[in-house]
């Protein structure tokens, strides 16, 4: 509240207008608010209970319990959890200014901030949230009436549903924002520039549409199990590879960077899903070319290559990926080169058993060959 109101402040006398208030603290007010409710009608009963000791027997947490937690506690907390992530890339991007630099130091400066840090202080919300049902479990165990009990374990029991759906909510959050930042930087090459055997009049290339990338990269359709930076390697050079495995294929890229700065961009810093690879790569406003076409898994081959056979050409810790069309032909191959061995092992184990779960996959969906459709009642 400390560095909001501080913000807040300084903004009324036209400082850090183009700030966000909402990106960095979301709702804290409405959760401090809340938050304090709560404290404060859970001493009031403890007060009560030690005030009037003589006539009343036990204390009755229900109340406030079914108040808070069946209201506006656990949502409060849920929609500034979501926030978090963003905000603290957010704030690593602001960091980097001198004038948003000396606001953070004088508000640290506050002796209630107990020489904290402004990222230490933001992740406080989510921290209580897991704390609360071991709070509602501590009360469940000391209670000593059956109904009590039961109503405090609902209660628990509701707010860590809340909690596992938070998690949930948070992984596909983080899932559709890396989806958008990679419709951005992949680029997908027309036909006639990915292969120069296939020649299209520039009067005919508005025949050919491609398809989106927010078609093939979304977040709804697939899921991204593993990616990373490789070398490849082609016949008089090497090439700065990026790879990314999905659950139904495998995509080629090669990085491109431009070493040109964007001026005021801060990209880089909006999705924490991305790899400091990819960071670095927006950062210098470059991008991901697509090489080839996706590799469909039931069409990969992923094969070791012993060093005594690539030794020569002075590649190390190297394997080989092979895109085979549906007559098994091999119709592309990718020579990469991992930076360690045990990278190299990771990257064939994780495509692997990628292939293996979208085989099964495959084989589950398959209809019953002896299965018939329902007869028409017409015929």
């Amino acid at each position: 509240m400390i560095f909001m109101n501080t913000l807040k402040y300084l903004q009324t006398h036209e400082y850090l207008l183009d700030v966000d208030l909402w990106r960095l603290f979301a709702n804290l007010e409405e959760l401090t608010q809340t938050s304090l409710g709560f404290v404060n009608s859970l001493f009031g009963i403890v007060k009560d209970y030690v005030d009037t000791s003589e006539t009343s027997s036990s204390l009755d947490f229900i109340s406030v319990l079914t108040k808070y937690f069946r209201g506006s506690l656990c949502q409060s907390h849920q929609t500034y959890c979501l926030n978090y992530s963003a905000a603290i890339f957010y704030l690593e991007s602001l960091r980097q200014r001198d004038d948003f630099g000396i606001y953070l130091k004088w508000c640290e400066q506050n002796e209630q901030c107990r020489r904290l840090h402004l990222p230490e202080l933001l992740v406080a919300p989510l921290q209580r949230l897991t704390r609360y049902p071991l709070l509602l479990k501590n009360i469940w165990k000391r209670s000593m009436d059956s109904a009590e009990k039961i109503m405090i374990y609902s209660i628990k029991e509701k707010v860590e549903k809340s909690i596992r759906d938070l998690e949930g909510k948070v992984k596909w959050l983080d899932n559709f924002q890396k989806f958008r930042y990679l419709q951005e930087i992949i680029v997908w090459p027309p036909l006639w520039d990915r292969d120069k055997r296939f020649f299209v009049p520039e009067c005919l290339k508005h025949i050919f549409k491609e398809h989106t990338a927010e078609n093939i990269l979304s977040p709804t359709n697939r899921h991204l199990l593993y990616e990373g930076k490789l070398t490849l390697a082609e016949s008089t050079r090497f090439l700065d590879a990026y790879l990314f495995l999905f659950n139904d294929f495998l995509l080629v890229t090669k990085t491109k960077r431009n070493k040109k700065k964007l001026g005021g961009s801060d990209s880089g810093f909006m999705c924490p899903s991305l790899t400091p690879e990819l960071q670095a790569v927006i950062k210098e406003g470059g991008s991901c070319t697509v090489l080839d076409q996706p590799i469909p898994l039931d069409r990969l081959v992923v094969k070791s290559i012993e060093p005594l056979h690539v030794s020569v050409f002075g590649l190390r810790n190297a394997f080989l990926i092979q895109h085979e069309n549906r007559y098994r032909q091999c119709i592309a191959a990718f020579l990469l080169q991992a930076q360690t061995e045990n990278i190299k092992k990771t990257w064939m184990a994780q495509i692997t058993t990628a292939i293996s779960c979208f085989t099964k996959n495959q084989e589950t969906k398959k209809i019953p060959l002896f299965t018939l459709p329902t007869e028409s009642s017409e015929i």
